[in-house]
């Protein structure tokens, strides 16, 4: 195929996936033999105020949705989970991830609890397209958002999550949560997502949770005030060629990166960035293989004119080179 080939490939593809909803945060995965996306449900509501702490966000349930080809039919499967039947949240289901062991399905997400703090909670199904029912409690030990559930080739689970901002991550600096909470001083390092080891039931930790630290080339940890390379919210980890990438998003300059590691624990090294800034405020992503070819699935707000709050899902081809850096098919 031809380099203008394959970049007409990926602008073809770079239309929303679904139209009839606003969708956003898609996590994506390869279950029996199939791509399912698990995206949070934008909806339009009568919030007029929007802030840094994301309250114009104000979802409510999960549609699951299913393809059988990358460009192809989109499948949407209806409501997985509705945030009524959630006991512990109150309100706010934002980005999830799912998960698949030993014969059940787990969909992780987070929502704000009674008491307005973002926990992460767990639900099972029998089927990867739910419905899905929610633990009455959520994962003891949790907080703030954006969970990534990564199976290790040696059958351990680990779940990775954190976001700052409205995802009330730098709340959580001191171990607890601090309603006064702030980001550290420029000059000091990065706030960086967390991760702790997940018990054989799914639902538990089995270890303590902790920080991920993401170098620079010369080996110290990124600083709060390098926006264009620092975490901010939306973790995912996936393996190529023996190694862990851990890409995530910088927030408010609008860019995907990615650091690697040999440990799912890290420390986690920055490589470089793979996506620009797109319409709308936020950048939210997975990667996952599939039919051999690599595929990032992410969001933007053009199915909306713009509006940061109603989203929409989209999908590009990712190649590797011969040292494993990551672009987007058809870039430079």
């Amino acid at each position: 195929m031809t380099e203008m080939a394959q970049f007409t490939s990926n602008v073809m593809l770079d239309q929303p996936l679904i139209t009839h909803l606003y969708t956003a945060d898609p996590s994506a995965h390869v279950f029996e033999g199939r791509i399912y996306l698990y995206p949070s449900h934008d909806r339009e509501t009568d919030i007029v105020t929007t802030n840094d702490e994301g309250d114009h966000f104000d979802m409510v349930d999960y549609h699951i949705f299913s393809l059988d080809e990358v460009g192809g039919k989109v499948t949407d499967h209806g409501v997985a989970l509705d945030l009524k039947d959630i006991p512990w949240a109150s309100k706010q289901l934002w980005a999830p991830d799912a998960a698949f062991k030993n014969g059940t399905y787990y969909l992780y997400f987070p929502a704000r609890d009674k008491n307005g703090i973002f926990r992460i909670g767990v639900a099972t199904s029998q089927r990867p397209e739910g419905p899905f029912k929610a633990e009455p409690e959520p994962i003891k030990g949790t907080y703030s958002i954006d969970p990534c559930c990564v199976m290790d080739n040696d059958g351990q689970a680990y779940l990775y999550f954190g976001g700052i901002w409205g995802g009330q991550l730098q709340k959580w600096r001191t171990g607890s949560f601090d309603p006064k909470g702030k980001e550290p001083a420029d000059h000091e390092p990065a706030i960086g997502p967390r991760v702790a080891l997940l018990n054989d039931d799914m639902k538990s930790f089995k270890s303590d949770v902790q920080e991920l630290i993401i170098l620079d080339e010369q080996g110290q940890p990124l600083r709060a005030g390098d926006h264009d390379r620092r975490y901010f919210e939306g973790p995912w980890v996936h393996q190529f060629n023996g190694l862990y990438y851990l890409s995530y998003s910088t927030g408010n300059t609008h860019y995907l990166v990615y650091a690697t590691s040999t440990s799912p624990l890290g420390p986690f090294t920055y490589q470089g960035r793979f996506l620009e800034p797109v319409l709308g405020w936020t950048t939210h992503h997975s990667i996952v293989e599939f039919k051999s070819k690599w595929h990032l699935f992410h969001h933007d707000s053009t199915l909306s004119g713009g509006q940061t709050h109603l989203r929409c899902v989209k999908v590009k081809e990712l190649v590797y080179d011969e040292k494993g850096r990551i672009k987007i098919l058809g870039t430079s």
